[in-house]
């Protein structure tokens, strides 16, 4: 395809793929599109290990890697432990949390006594100068940061080493500031997003952010947020961006690591049974409805803390109902949820990756087609 998120990625076709999983970066890469691991809760070693077994089976195609930088939490500079940000947690929130998992019969007893690892997957930029060393060591061709500005440091990795720095942007004014700063690529992640997403739809973003931006020239535009289907990704384009960034449909495809629980649970789903939380990382993300997300957003729960805090109170007990769900625990697997897109409604059924790239091509072409056809004299 003639597009210049084609020709920037050397990729064939303009689908970005979001994922946690090595095997769907590889399938979708191989089948023309560019797959872009989320690498948020690797430590250096395991974004080490990800990327070597990436480089030794995609066949030399083009992938990149995302992380979460943000530029306003509680641990910017990362100089935090994690012993250190586990103590600014209020224990009236632990013990919420933990209330919710007993009324579904999980035992607590010992939730918040594990260790998290790296700061809960968000880095300040201190720890992420070394993440991204171990990212630039590898042939990566696009590396994201998907909250906020990315630090200057990635951005001058990115020029020294030929590689587009791309970044998450939510409304215009997010758009204008990450193209002052420097960025190549921006994703217009509209409402509809799984993850962090805000407030204004992608049918709306996406020609504010292509207009905000017409003087950068050399700028590329990636929409997001609920595209799951080819004809999306064409209406995308049709308001101005030059391909798009998806990440929900490839939650349900075979090679994913999704649970099996939250896979069966996603192709369930309608449209209309995601929520748009705090709860989770103290940022609003989308992510799919269940007693866990209802009961943050009851009148007497706690006002979620800021990031990272409140993935310390989150994911310790999430962490504990996805172990128990897969056990098939019925308390569990009622209160499993993860993150995904209002498109989840149009995901019905489980695919291989590479053919869910495929399914995208044809229907883009249709799309295509019949927009020809309305044109015709």
């Amino acid at each position: 395809m003639k597009s210049p998120i084609c020709d920037l990625l050397n990729i064939e076709f303009p689908l970005i793929a979001f994922t946690h999983c090595r095997d769907v970066v590889c399938e979708v890469s191989k089948a023309g599109g560019m797959g872009v691991l989320g690498a948020a809760s690797f430590s250096a070693e395991q974004l080490e290990v990800e990327l070597q077994w990436i480089d030794d089976h995609i066949d030399g195609k083009p992938y990149g890697v995302d992380l979460i930088v943000p530029t306003s939490m509680a641990n910017k500079d990362g100089s935090a432990s994690v012993k250190d940000i586990q103590a600014m947690v209020p224990d009236h929130l632990k013990d919420f949390s933990a209330s919710i998992l007993a009324q579904h019969d999980i035992n607590t007893a010992d939730i918040y006594g594990k260790p998290l690892g790296q700061g809960a997957g968000f880095l300040g930029e201190g720890g992420a100068a070394n993440i991204l060393d171990i990212a630039f060591a590898h042939p990566i061709k696009l590396i994201a940061n998907a909250l906020g500005v990315p630090p200057r440091y990635m951005l001058e990795l990115g020029k020294k080493h030929g590689v587009p720095v791309a970044a998450l942007v939510g409304s215009k004014q997010h758009a204008i500031k990450q193209a002052e700063a420097g960025v190549d690529i921006l994703v217009a992640a509209g409402t509809e997003a799984g993850g962090h997403c805000g407030e204004v739809s992608t049918m709306v973003l996406v020609p504010e952010v292509c207009q905000a931006i017409k003087d950068y020239k050399d700028v590329c535009v990636l929409g997001a947020g609920g595209i799951v289907t080819g004809r999306q990704m064409a209406a995308s384009m049709a308001m101005g961006a030059d391909g798009v960034w998806t990440a929900s449909v490839w939650l349900t495809t075979q090679e994913s690591e999704t649970s099996e629980i939250i896979k069966e649970k996603l192709l369930a789903a309608t449209s209309s049974q995601t929520v748009r939380s705090k709860s989770r990382t103290g940022k609003y993300s989308r992510q799919v409805r269940s007693p866990w997300t209802d009961a943050w957003e009851e009148d007497n729960a706690p006002e979620p803390l800021p990031m990272p805090l409140q993935s310390l109170v989150s994911e310790p007990a999430l962490r504990e109902v996805a172990r128990l769900a897969e056990t098939g625990h019925k308390g569990a697997r009622q209160l499993a949820t993860y993150w995904v897109g209002q498109g989840v409604g149009l995901m019905e059924q489980s695919l291989s990756a590479r053919q869910v790239v495929y399914d995208f091509m044809e229907d883009f072409l249709g799309a295509n087609e019949r927009l020809n056809t309305c044109v015709e004299e």
